[in-house]
């Protein structure tokens, strides 16, 4: 019997969990890949699933199973297929009668709607309905499956904690990597690249300190207020007049908090940074550019203590090996048609699929596919109102149409693992 993906994603959708809390996501996604014969294990770095599928059909099925127990034997190339699983804490505003309604506690213990605002649902829906098709089809390729059910791909740590948990060691280790990411595109449409595909960031934490008083007497304090305003304000500075105009870099401050009453003027000040870059040696510049900016405005203000940065999490670039690249556009040409596959160039967001390639040391490719109803995409682009009337990921209104989403998905994943398995 087939699994029902439509109702596998509005049922994902309806029910988000926040970063390392994707316990009942990471369970259904484990249930259906025991139920399509793969080996599985649950708790990888958390709350990761791996599902591991060795398959050679000139081997007994009992031969098969035990290469897949034991990983000896022949065994064909290894290919690692991803999906992310977490959602963001965002309110759901997309008045979908399958929205959700999920409400959870941050980090940092405040009480926050949950939503699949960046489409994780569909890249799990899309990777059970690929690995069923790929069971399916199992006489026509050799190999060895890896399904990876990542978590926390929105803090940047759920890579990480997977590799960190041995997942290289514990698991066959990848020939390639492969991963796709749903975004505002039209469905159908295929957009990749060979090179840097997303940025690399960094996110920062910076606590600018002055000194507090009454707020009718200015003259006694040290406004870290004013501080942070003056500090928001120069970093802007750093992309408009020192780098390069071509240069692909972004400083974002997306938090600002300090103060509790009109009449008390606080001691302390916290920003967070969003910071990209196209590659590390544009790291190093910018993060110079941009500590440098803050400390300098800490000192004008005449704070009597250094400003506090840190960092919440480093992200590499994605960079899509030309190789490997190469062979999927071939296979996306051949299974949608060469004018469905894009370049979308350089996306500024970033991702930390490529800690498993980088980690393990093989070829790297990640895409982008479309989920926004061609029509509306097409009116939109004759308009000239793209920015405002197609929602992007991370918005409150993001929400793939189901159909053809999932089918193109479930389909550009088949056709690359079928490129790289046997």
């Amino acid at each position: 019997m087939s699994i029902d993906l439509e109702a596998l994603y509005v049922d994902l959708h309806s029910n988000p969990e926040l970063s390392f809390q994707e316990t009942r996501t990471a369970g259904i996604a484990a249930a259906h890949l025991r139920e399509l014969g793969l080996d599985v294990q649950e708790g990888i770095g958390r709350t990761g699933v791996v599902g591991v599928l060795t398959n050679d059909p000139s081997l007994r099925l009992a031969d098969a199973r035990s290469v897949q127990a034991t990983g000896s034997g022949p065994r064909g190339p290894v290919v690692w297929v991803r999906a992310d699983m977490d959602a963001l804490p965002v309110t759901e505003e997309t008045g979908l009668p399958y929205a959700s309604t999920a409400v959870g506690v941050d980090p940092d213990g405040e009480t926050v709607g949950i939503m699949h605002a960046c489409g994780h649902d569909m890249h799990v829906t899309a990777m059970i309905g690929a690995v069923e098709r790929l069971v399916a089809e199992r006489d026509q390729w050799s190999g060895t499956l890896v399904v990876i059910i990542q978590p926390a791909e929105e803090y940047g740590e759920g890579a990480r904690a997977m590799l960190d948990d041995g997942a290289l060691n514990r698991f066959p280790r990848p020939d390639v990597v492969l991963g796709q990411h749903v975004g505002p595109l039209p469905a159908g449409v295929i957009g990749v690249r060979p090179g840097p595909q997303m940025s690399a960031s960094d996110g920062l934490k910076v606590v600018l300190h002055g000194r507090g008083g009454h707020g009718s007497r200015p003259e006694s304090t040290i406004d870290p207020i004013v501080m942070a305003a003056s500090t928001i304000m120069r970093l802007q500075t750093v992309v408009s007049r020192e780098v390069a105009a071509g240069d692909p870099v972004v400083v974002t401050v997306g938090s600002v908090h300090s103060g509790t009453k009109n009449n008390i003027i606080p001691a302390d000040a916290t920003l967070q940074l969003s910071l990209r870059y196209p590659d590390d040696q544009q790291r190093e510049k910018v993060l110079e550019k941009v500590h440098r900016v803050i400390r300098a405005e800490s000192a004008a203000s005449g704070a009597e203590h250094e400003p506090d940065i840190t960092t919440l999490h480093t992200l590499p670039a994605t960079i899509n090996d030309a190789d490997a690249t190469a062979r999927a556009v071939a296979a996306f040409h051949a299974a949608f048609g060469e004018q469905a596959v894009i370049d979308p160039g350089l996306i500024t967001g970033s991702e930390d699929v490529s800690w498993f390639a980088r980690d393990a040391g093989v070829p790297l490719v990640f895409w982008f596919w479309g989920g926004v109803d061609p029509q509306q995409f097409a009116a939109a682009t004759a308009k000239g109102t793209l920015d405002s009337d197609i929602p992007t990921n991370h918005s409150p209104f993001f929400a793939p149409v189901i159909h053809p989403t999932i089918e193109v998905g479930v389909t550009a994943m088949v056709a690359a693992a079928r490129e790289f398995l046997a």
